[in-house]
């Protein structure tokens, strides 16, 4: 028998998680932008080979309690650490509040068997300050691995996958061979549509939108169609996404349908409305409705 279990990547919002799963299992499975609540839901990504498989759970990311979505959001971190066979704690190496690693840890009281400490985003730090940075997480007392990584640049994954290996009990294989997420297209196709919405409008609207797909459909043409919602909480935010004579949401689409057609590797013919539902970030209902978070 083989290894296998389950690993959460919890850290603080905005430390690289989605960037270091979708590098560990060679495939975009989860969104990335520079704003904090990207990820607002439990993803498993699968990375399987020929001696273990590891189910990598990314998770939103831990910050201030804020709105009834963050607080849901969190809840997932929480919910999915205690789940694990290991936790692998993403840190920013950039960061200079180490502190405010150990107040997130403190909220996960993981129950985890092990925990291994990846500080992310060494190709942007100094080999002195690195230095500094493990020393002081070390003195945390709490991790039984510490490993610097780049998930933008792949330094030190495979030895992160190493690690991973070494510390995974045995176990059966949980999912199929070549199987890279639990999620469905459906899903990703949502998420696509609202990374290009978030990087496209920037600072002025991302922890208000959410993104419903309508429907998918496969066409004798060689066309996939596709009908999607952009949700916002406010009239006056709904004409931002729609921008003057349309063209924000004509962006918006274009980018997300150069991004779909590769990765369904068909033409895409995309229809993006634009909706309010009020206040949807502090309303319990229809953060379920937009699958996002626990209940609480």
């Amino acid at each position: 028998m083989g290894k296998s279990g389950f690993v959460t990547l919890a850290g603080r919002p905005n430390v690289g998680k989605s960037t270091l799963i979708n590098r560990l299992v060679g495939d975009k499975i989860a969104i990335t932008s520079p704003r904090p609540q990207t990820t607002r839901n439990r993803i498993v990504g699968v990375l399987s080979e020929n001696d273990f498989q590891v189910a990598l759970i990314d998770t939103p990311g831990v910050g201030s309690h804020g709105s009834k979505l963050a607080r849901n959001l969190a809840n997932v971190a929480v919910k999915a650490s205690h789940d694990s066979d290991i936790l692998l704690f993403i840190s920013d190496g950039r960061a200079s509040d180490p502190d405010g690693d150990r107040s997130v840890l403190g909220r996960l009281k993981s129950s985890a068997p092990k925990t291994i400490l990846a500080i992310n985003k060494i190709d942007l730090v100094k080999k002195g300050r690195l230095l500094g940075q493990i020393e002081r997480f070390g003195a945390f007392g709490c991790f039984d691995e510490i490993i610097p990584v780049s998930a933008k640049t792949g330094e030190n994954v495979d030895k992160l996958v190493e690690l991973i290996r070494d510390h995974l009990p045995e176990g059966p294989m949980y999912y199929p061979a070549g199987m890279k997420t639990d999620q469905p297209e459906v899903f990703i196709i949502g998420e696509i549509i609202r990374e290009k919405a978030i990087f496209n409008l920037q600072n002025e609207l991302p922890y208000s939108l959410a993104v419903l797909v309508d429907a998918v459909e496969d066409r004798s043409s060689g066309l996939t169609a596709v009908a999607a919602s952009i949700f916002v909480e406010r009239q006056s935010q709904k004409g931002i996404v729609i921008g003057k004579k349309g063209s924000m949401l004509k962006k918006i689409g274009a980018a997300a349908r150069v991004e779909l057609e590769a990765r369904l590797k068909t033409k895409v013919f995309l229809d993006l409305a634009v909706k309010v539902r009020e206040k949807w970030t502090s309303d319990s209902r229809s953060i379920s409705d937009f699958g996002y978070g626990l209940k609480e």
